[in-house]
């Protein structure tokens, strides 16, 4: 089975908010599905968290690497790709265009093979996996009403952040928390994202430590991006003296990034993204090389149906991988999937155990949000 073409697709109308301080609009363009077409007559989907532009840019590039190649052999073809362009902005966009062609490939082997792609990975340790809402922050009272409304559909984890946190001073950061752990009870999961990969975020280590303080009173599981994302003396410090567990990661691409901050002991919980790393080939060697040094292995997720169905498929093969994020109330992951994503009575969503991803598109959806019919 030969890889003929390569064919990406922007998503665009529906785009959610980020929370960011140059916020993104509807229209805007940041994540861009890609589909392999081969000789057989298979088709692979991927994901990318990146412009479309950015993504056929780098296709450009890449096509001819991997036009003609094995498609079911995506270990080995991701890293040519890998090698053959460090000299053209490795861990930019073109790593991040590499992330789709690498889930897409992956996609091909477990259809061609029959098999789910945690199957192929080396097993699976677990058939459903915990969701947790993924939330902006608001004013107590907006927040609150907000979570009350989405555990009402179900869920039972749920993750705040960005939005005024971290920007308006200790009193509003705890009514904010205080406000999300009342409204959801005690015998939930909260995580809180302060969201320091933002432009010129504000604050810095001591800011970091008293709010972890303070986190740790409300019982939050884990306390996200609470410094810029270059700080890792912060990093480690803060991991060592905060009694919150701390993580990050999602900004990093490839292996190579991670593995210093990994052996410094930066993280209690480390989380690429798939669509940006390199895709599962190389998500799986980062989970692997943060779990042989203790750290938990838990996918960012503000994404689509496609990378939300390929953290699915990774959270089956690592035994300690008991979340995955949801990005509640995005079009771009509950509208693109034929059969919508469910959770069961226990709040855990269901793991595809059909070939590939298990992942099938609904076109209309797909035409809807990209404008293209001939996409797959």
């Amino acid at each position: 089975m030969k890889i003929r073409e390569i064919r990406s697709a922007g998503l665009r109308g529906a785009t959610p908010e980020g929370g960011w301080s140059n916020e993104i609009k509807p229209e805007d363009c940041v994540h861009t599905l890609v589909a392999v077409h081969t000789d057989s007559g298979a088709v692979g989907l991927g994901s990318v968290f990146s412009n479309d532009a950015l993504v056929s840019a780098a296709l450009k590039i890449l096509d001819p690497l991997v036009i003609g190649e094995n498609a079911l052999e995506p270990e080995r073809v991701s890293e040519k790709l890998h090698q053959n362009t460090f000299w053209l902005g490795r861990g930019g966009a073109i790593t991040h265009a590499i992330s789709g062609i690498d889930i897409a490939l992956w996609d091909l082997a477990g259809k061609a093979a029959g098999q789910p792609v945690g199957r192929l990975l080396g097993g699976r340790c677990r058939d459903r996996v915990r969701p947790y809402a993924s939330v902006l922050m608001d004013q107590p009272q907006v927040l609150a009403e907000h979570l009350q409304r989405i555990q009402a559909q179900g869920f039972r984890a749920f993750k705040i952040g960005w939005g005024p946190f971290g920007k308006n001073g200790p009193a509003l950061d705890e009514a904010i928390v205080r406000a999300a752990r009342e409204a959801i009870g005690r015998d939930t999961w909260l995580m809180v994202d302060a969201g320091a990969s933002d432009a010129f975020w504000p604050n810095g280590f001591k800011w970091a430590l008293r709010t972890a303080e303070m986190l740790a009173d409300y019982g939050v599981a884990w306390f996200e991006e609470p410094v810029p994302p270059d700080a890792m003396s912060d990093y480690v410090e803060l991991r060592r003296r905060a009694t919150v567990p701390i993580a990050g990661g999602e900004v990093f691409t490839r292996r190579q990034s991670f593995q210093p901050w990994i052996e410094a002991g930066a993280f209690d919980i480390v989380q690429p993204d798939v669509t940006k790393v390199g895709g599962i080939s190389e998500e799986r060697q980062i989970a692997w090389m943060a779990r042989n040094h203790g750290i938990r292995f838990i996918p960012h997720g503000w994404n689509t149906a496609v990378g939300l169905a390929a953290d699915l498929q990774l959270a089956s093969v690592f035994p300690d991988t008991d979340f995955v994020e949801y990005l509640t109330g995005s079009p771009f992951i509950d509208e693109l999937v034929e059969e919508p994503w469910c959770l069961d009575s226990d709040g855990m969503l269901r793991i595809p155990d059909a070939p590939g991803l298990g992942l099938k598109l609904n076109r209309d959806a797909i035409e809807k949000y990209t404008g293209c019919r001939d996409f797959v």
